[in-house]
Order: C-alpha cells, then sequence, then structure tokens
C-alpha cells in the first residue's frame, strides 16, 4: 500500500497561521468535552547529550482521525547547525491502523504551539491588550508573536534575550509579518509591563518575578515543557487564574511541575484546562484586574488535528510523495 510522503517545503506550503489557530482551537474544544484518547507524552532523557525523545500518540474519537508524534528537544543543536526541535507525524487509519501519511512535524510543531498561544489569549487577554512583551526571542517567539497578531491589534512589542543581536534579528524578520512598534529592553522586568508576556525560554530557575507583573496581564508560558523546567515565580502562580492545556502533562512537564513537587501550589491552585473554556465549561477571564497565566505544555491532538488537516489538503492539491510500504 501507499503512503502520502509530504516533506518539509510541502507542510509549510499547505499551513498558515490562521488555519493553524483554527485546527487547535477545534482540538481544543474536542479535548476540553473529553472525546479524545491522550496518553500523556512519554520521555526518554540522553542526559549525556543534553536532549529528550518523547512520543505523543492521541484517538479524536469524533473525527476518527488518530496517529502520533515522534519529536525531540536538543538545546545544543544550535551549534551543530540542526533546529533545537525536530519531528515527524504519522496519521494512522483507524480502520485498519495501516499509515496514511508522514510529514515533517518540525513546522507543524512551531505553528501549532504558537496557534496554542494564540487561542489562549482569545480566551483569557484582555479585550483592550494592545502591548506585547517576550522573553526569549527564538523560533517559537515567532510563531507565538504571528499567532496574536491573528487574535488581537498589536501595537507594540517589548523584547528581552541574552544577546542583543538575535533581538535585532526578530526585529527584522517580524517586522516584515507584522505592523507594531519594536522596542529592545535591557531587562526582563522591563519587559513585563505589558498586557500579555510570552515566555518561550528553556531555563530551569524562574525568571519572571511575581512584583514585575501587573494586574491584568495575560502570561503565555511556553517555554517549560519538560520536568525541572520552570519560567515564573511561583508566587505569581498563587496570584494567577492558572489554566493548564492538559492536568496530567502539566503536572509532570509543565510551568506546574516544579512548584508542585516542591509542594509550593497544589493541583487544587489549577483552575481547569483550556479545552475546557474553549468548550464553554468554565469561563475564561471573568474581570479586566485578573492575571491569568496559560501553561503550555503541548498536546498530541494540536499535532493531529493539524496533521489531519494538513494531508486533506495534500490529497485535494495532489501535493506530496506516494511511497510504498509494504
Amino acid at each position: 500500500m501507499d503512503v502520502l510522503w509530504l516533506d518539509q517545503s510541502d507542510v509549510q506550503s499547505l499551513l498558515d497561521m490562521q488555519s493553524a489557530i483554527e485546527a487547535v482551537e477545534k482540538g481544543f474544544r474536542q479535548h476540553g468535552l473529553k472525546k479524545v484518547q491522550m496518553p500523556a507524552k512519554s520521555y526518554l532523557y540522553f542526559e549525556k547529550h543534553n536532549g529528550d525523545l518523547r512520543t505523543m500518540p492521541v484517538y479524536m474519537e469524533e473525527e476518527d482521525i488518530a496517529g502520533v508524534k515522534i519529536v525531540n528537544v536538543h538545546p545544543d543543536n544550535h551549534e551543530k547547525g540542526l533546529p533545537t526541535v525536530m519531528a515527524v507525524i504519522v496519521l494512522n487509519s483507524t480502520q485498519t491502523g495501516a499509515p496514511l501519511a508522514i510529514m515533517d512535524g518540525t513546522f507543524v510543531t512551531d505553528m501549532r504551539t504558537g496557534a496554542a498561544g494564540g487561542v489562549a489569549a482569545k480566551y483569557l487577554a484582555r479585550k483592550d491588550s494592545h502591548v506585547i512583551g517576550m522573553v526569549g526571542v527564538g523560533e517559537q517567539a515567532r510563531t507565538q508573536l504571528l499567532a496574536l497578531s491573528r487574535v488581537m491589534d498589536i501595537q507594540e512589542v517589548k523584547l528581552a534575550c541574552r544577546n542583543m543581536s538575535h533581538c535585532d534579528h526578530f526585529e527584522k524578520d517580524m517586522s516584515h509579518l507584522i505592523s507594531c512598534d519594536f522596542l529592545k529592553k535591557n531587562n526582563i522586568k522591563d519587559v513585563c509591563d505589558c498586557d500579555i508576556l510570552v515566555t518561550t525560554t528553556p531555563v530551569r530557575e524562574p525568571v519572571v518575578r511575581s512584583e514585575w507583573v501587573r494586574e491584568g496581564t495575560h502570561i503565555n508560558a511556553i517555554g517549560a515543557d519538560a520536568k525541572g523546567k520552570e519560567e515564573l515565580d511561583p508566587q505569581l502562580l498563587l496570584r494567577a487564574k492558572v489554566i493548564v492545556d492538559d492536568m496530567v502533562q502539566a503536572s509532570h512537564s509543565g510551568e506546574m511541575n516544579v512548584p508542585l513537587s516542591k509542594g509550593l501550589i497544589t493541583e487544587k491552585d489549577i483552575y481547569c484546562e483550556l479545552g475546557e473554556i474553549v468548550a464553554g465549561i468554565h469561563p475564561g477571564r471573568e474581570s479586566d484586574d485578573e492575571i491569568t497565566i496559560f501553561d503550555s505544555t503541548g498536546l498530541a491532538v494540536q499535532d493531529i488535528v493539524t496533521a489531519n488537516m494538513i494531508y486533506q489538503k495534500a490529497l485535494e492539491q495532489g501535493i506530496g510523495q506516494d511511497i510504498r510500504m509494504f
């Protein structure tokens, strides 16, 4: 039987941010309605290589689509000329289990994670949010900002990173896509004076202090996606309405994982899952004074709902290469 092979250029030609947001929002809604089978992602840790490998399976029952993503995170890859994150997605037939498509998941991962931030801001940020603060300006920061530009009117972006030249490159790249002012700041504290704060760093010690964040701020906490990582002061979590993408994953690999393990917070301090807000089970932002935090760990349902959309478009447009598997 033939399997459709979609390389990165194929995937890029078929996936834009607006369609990614629409797909991811649908995925969150199904997750919130408990209509997906999605075991927590499993990890293999390569400590001597400073990296890990993750597998992420899911079955979306209502859509009758299934698949798995295999993805790595190796922070030192930049020095080797390789992406920090690389991924492959396999879509499977639910009738036979046979593979239907194998595609690049690296671009999908960037886009669907950015899209998740956009969906979170849509439901949790103040409607008059115009100023974005960004801690970290890597690839993930780019898709986060791109997604935010699709759900709100961005007027100003404040940037903070360890290497100011990276801020310069970020502004140069993003100014072609978003019409707004870019301001480079010398410290993270100044960046926190914003309407929406986005953190995309791989740090293992908090870099955002509670006292720097004003009431009414929404935060997309993206960087903590494995055990031991955290970007936010635990005291900030106690001040905020905390929303996770998945309770199980967040407890062992999200922004919550370290404070939970130390007993600084409990699961009772977590408001709900984002999908439950998207599905209308719980309200999102309830006042302009609330601090809201979205803890993103990355869900397989985001990958597969996006990959299935790409697959359907590829079939319609005749894109990709058929390869014989059996």
